[in-house]
């Protein structure tokens, strides 16, 4: 589904653009890191990563997933930056080499391929090594990087913040409206369906409170979109 970009009516009649700020806590860019001093890295890594990530929507994923992962960075302070977004706008590339007939059975309900889970994290993590190097990041950070992207999913427990971050960003993702969207076309699920299926596989797996409560939130308006009273209003 398109982004509404522009209004569709002005019903207060006036402009008010004017009045708005041009910046705003807690809306940025892609390579706006703020005072993380990453110098551009991720406009470097992204053009990288991007070649390998058209798969099962893993482009627009991995955006998102960027942009929770620095929402959650800024209720972690301490974690490393340098290490969380360089791994979480890499840690799906290697599904690119798996099969493309059987990446979703890697994940599907009611079966799962976790070989393909670990292949995906493998690839994955050769693929990054080589894009680490290219784009400047130093070798001791890429190697932690690297460590991360091998076994963010089959892994079940965090060795370090910045993991759990990489893990609760890539989970929480599930529950926004592009994720519901997208796991309803990967299975033909209903959106209800996909909401129930999302919420079994993030709530009881995430690591951090902030992602915790993140998901919380985002859970509670899908089942408010699934409402009767909210369908009866007609809303778009």
């Amino acid at each position: 589904m398109a982004l509404k970009r522009t209004a569709a009516v002005n019903h207060v009649g006036r402009e008010v653009a004017s009045s708005i700020p041009a910046e705003a806590d807690g809306v940025f860019g892609l390579a706006d890191t703020g005072d993380h001093g990453l110098d551009g890295e991720l406009s470097r890594i992204w053009p990288r990563a991007v070649v390998h990530l058209g798969v099962r929507s893993n482009d627009a994923h991995t955006l998102y997933a960027v942009a929770i992962a620095r929402s959650l960075l800024a209720a972690h302070p301490g974690a490393e930056a340098g290490v969380v977004l360089p791994a979480i706008m890499l840690h799906d590339i290697g599904w690119s080499r798996v099969p493309a007939d059987e990446v979703l059975e890697a994940i599907a309900p009611g079966g799962g391929r976790p070989d393909l889970v670990l292949l995906h994290e493998k690839e994955g993590a050769r693929l990054a090594e080589a894009i680490l190097a290219e784009a400047g990041v130093p070798a001791e950070r890429a190697a932690r990087i690297v460590e991360i992207i091998d076994g963010h999913d089959s892994r079940r427990e965090a060795v370090s913040i910045e993991d759990a971050i990489v893990k609760d960003a890539d989970k929480v993702w599930r529950l926004t409206p592009h994720g519901i969207d997208t796991v309803m076309d990967w299975f033909g699920l209903d959106r209800g369906q996909a909401l129930r299926l999302c919420s079994s596989r993030v709530h009881a797996h995430l690591f951090t409170d902030a992602a915790k409560a993140l998901a919380r939130g985002l859970a509670a308006i899908e089942s408010a979109n699934l409402w009767p009273e909210r369908a009866a209003l007609e809303l778009p």
